[in-house]
């Protein structure tokens, strides 16, 4: 398992629901954290709380639907001379539920897919051969499950080509100590996921960090974080190697 204490981990969508988790989860095992939303305003309670914890931390923000600056945004964590060891691709946006799905405008898609795969994998494009020089690396893209419903077309096929692509990507990995891999928070009670969802946004730790502490040397895999609920991250850990 992993040793995190010290370590740099950018989290995407840090400032509310699965992100605020990763962020608490991550500081209470001294990882320092670069907490991104789109204004630096959303990260301030959090950024407070896991600096209370006894970690280093600071905000970067970036609109992930535009893509200079998400590029800024990447150029401001290398101009400070930052390694990110880890990296949750976390954000993510549901732009509408079409109930009349053969209605669905083009835009759902090229929004959807800007946020939710072209930001994510310039983030790896840009993070990961760092990563590959220090001999360290963490990539944790977070994909969903839903199927069979047009009515989110939009967001589903956004998400099936963040899958396509880290897998693809993970099969250069494969075998070394730099690891990418897919987790699934589940239907939670979030902003996204909406109140009525079956699980709470709780439960989605430690499954849900999981792949930032495997430590077989094994890419491409998908750690769905309602396996782990109730489990301790070292339970976790060690159930995640065996899948």
């Amino acid at each position: 398992m992993v040793d995190v204490k010290g370590k740099w981990a950018l989290i995407t969508g840090a400032s509310r629901g699965v992100g605020r988790q990763i962020a608490l989860q991550m500081s209470k095992e001294g990882c320092h954290l670069i907490l991104h939303s789109r204004f630096l305003s959303h990260t301030e309670k959090i950024e407070q709380e896991v600096r209370a914890l006894g970690v280093k931390a600071y905000s970067v923000q970036a609109d992930l639907a535009n893509q200079q600056e998400v590029v800024a945004m990447l150029d401001e964590i290398m101009q400070r001379g930052t390694p990110v060891d880890i990296v949750f691709n976390n954000a993510a946006v549901q732009i509408a539920y079409r109930t009349d799905y053969w209605q669905t405008p083009a835009e759902d898609f090229t929004t959807s897919f800007q946020i939710n795969f072209i930001a994510a994998a310039t983030i790896c494009y840009r993070l990961i051969p760092p990563m590959i020089e220090r001999g360290f690396g963490r990539i944790i893209n977070t994909t969903s499950g839903i199927r069979n419903e047009p009515e989110q077309a939009a967001y589903s096929a956004s998400k099936a080509a963040l899958d396509k692509f880290t897998t693809d990507l993970a099969s250069r990995l494969d075998g070394t100590n730099v690891m990418m891999n897919l987790t699934d928070p589940g239907w939670c009670r979030t902003d996204l996921g909406g109140p009525h969802a079956p699980n709470s946004v709780e439960s989605c730790v430690p499954g849900i960090v999981v792949g930032a502490f495997v430590d077989d040397y094994k890419s491409g895999r998908l750690f769905p974080a309602q396996a782990f609920a109730h489990m301790t991250l070292a339970e976790a850990v060690s159930k995640a190697q065996t899948m």
